[in-house]
């Protein structure tokens, strides 16, 4: 088999005569020395450059357009990042630092990538200046302990039933989003769903964020978000003359479909007379009633199946009062069983006393749109149901999307906060003081590492100069500020709303999701640094 061209590399003249060796082909590019990190320092900038007008409560907003017609608008770096089309490989360690912080903490992530992007492009200044890749690493990784032990210094205990306090952790995460218009309700409403979703395991509480279910009700305005302790599906229903709504009750919820069962194979029944119809009508019908039967004398008042419920039957439940939905997907029915505490059941037979859960109201609302005529049933569990649904107010559409977005971000902030028990002033107050914390540390180093400990230094205080700058105000002489009040001893003063300095008292966010930011954002930098050679098999 005859092989393909290969490219043929020099190599140093070491003086034994020997031809270099072949060792890739034509269409490889290799790219080394300082080039290599000059792109990727470049990229990191440009990465970063391209979020840095989202961040902040002054932060302005993205709108993405597809091919496909769909469009986002959006300041959440998780969402701009998850739609970016990158493939520089430095713009790619980038989209994976997003999704780390994303899936770790469900915060933070833009000023994740906003530190990791500002100490790309001091470290590349250090490299132009002569210093060794490894040295910076150091450096880095020193001044990151630093950081880490401020931030541990600075740290607020809470507790989980600390009401008050969660609720400022979640106005901080929704500021700057479009939920902030409402952030006062809607984070009551977070607070409360994260409650109705914790529990202890050995002694260590847990808040099942997955149990937070988040529907958009298409009409009013945000105002009338409400909080359900269940869940609310949004279906046409069979028969209108249903019970409109239920008090407490028992509930059913099945997997089997409650009508005749059809063969898996084509058959054929001959029948010869009249009397053998009626006959097997009669059957059919005997069939049912058992079915029916079998369901009321379980003393349920509410039946929900993840099939088909006859339409003879459907009748028969009506008339005796019960509430009854068939044809409701497995995931939406397996959701019903676990807030009620009833039993998915694959066999009608297997219905009993004991299988049933236990619902404290039932109500269906009816809206009146534009295009339809929308139903939709409310199923109330209470506060133990384990299961909770924000019902969002508001219009339908990208609008809401952004909404139920900054939802998200506040119930990940509040979920760690209440778990960890810690939170950190924000407005970058915690970013100046390590930022003098690292420089004081560096003057103890007297090796060059203490340069990468100064940059890093800088790179902290480019959070708050990005909050300075968003809000429209003087970046140096407010940061300069800053500064100069932390080293009096004002530590709780950071870049407020306005852009000012001033002193921080509601703006909270979980010391969990800041410490993960700049660990994963060194680690990051820190593993582009080490890179001395780019080898592209397209050329490029």
């Amino acid at each position: 088999m005859r092989l393909p061209p290969v490219k043929i590399m020099a190599q140093p003249n070491d003086g034994s005569g020997r031809a270099p060796v072949a060792i890739v082909r034509p269409t490889t590019s290799v790219t080394s020395g300082p080039a290599v990190t000059q792109k990727l320092v470049n990229a990191s900038v440009a990465f970063g450059n391209l979020l840095k007008g989202t961040f902040g409560p002054n932060g302005l907003d993205k709108m993405m357009y597809k091919t496909s017609g769909e469009t986002a608008v959006t300041n959440d770096g998780a969402k701009i990042v998850a739609e970016l089309l990158v493939k520089h490989p430095a713009a790619k360690a980038f989209v994976q630092l997003a999704e780390s912080q994303e899936n770790a903490c469900g915060d933070g992530v833009t000023g994740c990538l906003l530190l990791a992007s500002e100490l790309m492009r001091e470290a590349g200044r250090l490299l132009e200046k002569g210093l060794h890749p490894l040295l910076v690493v150091q450096g880095y990784q020193a001044a990151l302990e630093t950081t880490l032990n401020v931030l541990d210094e600075r740290v607020v205990k809470i507790s989980p039933t600390d009401i008050e306090q969660l609720i400022l952790v979640a106005k901080t995460a929704m500021t700057g989003t479009s939920a902030e218009s409402g952030s006062k309700h809607l984070a009551r409403c977070i607070v409360e769903a994260a409650k109705t979703v914790a529990g202890e395991s050995n002694g260590v509480l847990h808040v099942r964020t997955e149990d937070v279910r988040m529907t958009k009700k298409g009409v009013g305005t945000l105002s009338d978000t409400t909080l359900l302790q269940g869940l609310v599906l949004e279906r046409r229903f069979d028969l209108d003359r249903m019970p409109r709504s239920l008090s407490a009750g028992k509930i059913a919820v099945l997997s089997c479909p409650i009508a005749i069962e059809q063969s898996s194979r084509d058959s054929e029944i001959e029948i010869s007379s009249p009397d053998q119809w009626v006959a097997f009508m009669e059957a059919e019908e005997t069939i049912l009633e058992k079915k029916a039967l079998r369901v009321l004398e379980s003393g349920a008042t509410i039946v929900i199946c993840a099939e088909e419920i006859d339409s003879r039957i459907l009748h028969r439940f009506v008339d005796a009062g019960l509430f009854a939905l068939g044809g409701l997907e497995r995931a939406g029915a397996a959701d019903v069983a676990k807030a009620s505490g009833a039993q998915l059941l694959d066999h009608l037979d297997d219905l009993n006393t004991s299988s049933l859960g236990s619902f404290e109201s039932m109500s269906v609302e009816v809206l009146e749109g534009d295009d339809a005529r929308r139903e939709r049933l409310h199923l109330d569990f209470g506060s133990k149901a384990g299961l909770a649904t924000v019902d969002v107010g508001g219009g339908d559409g990208v609008a809401s999307e952004e909404i139920i977005r900054g939802l998200y971000d506040a119930l990940c902030s509040v979920t760690s906060a209440m778990e960890t028990g810690e939170i950190l002033l924000g407005g970058g107050s915690l970013h100046i003081a390590a930022s003098l914390a690292v420089k004081d540390a560096a003057e103890q180093h007297g090796g060059r590492e203490r340069l990468a400990m100064e940059a890093f230094a800088r790179a902290l205080e480019s959070i708050p100069s990005v909050l300075i700058s968003n809000s429209g105000n003087d970046q140096l002489d407010s940061l300069l500020e800053l500064r100069s009040q932390h080293r009096q001893g004002n530590t709780g003063f950071g870049v407020a709303q306005n852009g000012l300095c001033e002193p921080i008292e509601q703006a909270w966010a979980s010391a969990e999701t800041l410490a993960h930011a700049f660990e994963a954002a060194c680690e990051t930098a820190c593993g582009l640094l080490r890179v001395d050679q780019v080898i592209s098999a397209r050329g490029d």
